[in-house]
């Protein structure tokens, strides 16, 4: 059966639920965790970071929240760089399911730079809350378009140095090969259904340039990466 993917579905995920927990939700996040680090999604991100940072002192401490953090590997990639390069990072995860947070937090008590929040990115606590670098990794697509010109208004607003997202390309060749990526990781039924869903909820590079025009943005970079990912780096610098 054909594919369309000419628009954004507005089909859920299972994932959307903030109540969610247990065993499948556990398994769910360590295996996205591991197929992003594997096709290459924590090196997008990272670059992201990298590109911003750039011109920033060593000895300034860059504060960085990762926006629906799920089991935190991003964070812990980070804080293994910040390391290896004498770099002063405080790490923040962001998520609105208690139980998720918890299994990050758990994942990460050997790293004394990443804390955790739960709560909802659309409630005050955060949109008060200041940064140097906002990260959004295969989380944006979870939103429809008002909310995500609401979300990253907030990130430019509340970011000294910039954004970095990184989401997944709406492709039906993407979504035949996730297929195919479901038997080789042996996926339980949702991650194999959320999956599938989040790439028809996916961007195409027109959407993505139709947010930027419509936040008035004017330095930004948009580029297409592989495994079917867009990285979207909003500079302030």
């Amino acid at each position: 059966m054909a594919i369309n993917t000419t628009y954004r579905t507005n089909a859920s995920e299972i994932m959307d639920d903030f109540q969610l927990e247990g065993d499948e939700l556990r398994d769910a996040l360590d295996k996205i965790a591991k197929i992003n680090q594997l096709l290459g999604g924590n090196k997008l991100t990272l670059l992201g970071v990298k590109e911003l940072i750039a011109n920033n002192s060593k000895t300034t401490e860059i504060i960085i929240v990762d926006v629906g953090c799920g089991n935190g590997d991003m964070l812990r990639t980070l804080a293994e760089y910040g390391l290896q390069h004498n770099l002063k990072f405080n790490l923040i995860g962001v998520d609105a399911n208690s139980f998720t947070v918890n299994h990050a937090i758990n994942l990460s008590k050997q790293y004394p730079n990443i804390a955790y929040r739960c709560e909802d990115i659309f409630d005050k606590p955060f949109k008060e809350l200041k940064y140097d670098i906002v990260l959004c990794t295969l989380t944006l697509h979870h939103f429809k378009e008002d909310e995500i010109i609401e979300i990253t208004t907030s990130f430019y607003e509340n970011s000294r140095l910039g954004v970095v997202i990184n989401d997944l390309h709406r492709s039906a060749i993407a979504y035949r090969l996730f297929q195919s990526l479901c038997f080789v990781f042996r996926l339980n039924d949702m991650s194999r259904e959320d999956g599938l869903v989040s790439i028809l909820r996916g961007f195409k590079k027109e959407d993505l340039l139709r947010f930027s025009k419509n936040l008035s943005i004017k330095k930004y970079k948009i580029q297409w990466k592989w495994a079917f990912r867009y990285q979207w780096i909003i500079s302030k610098i």
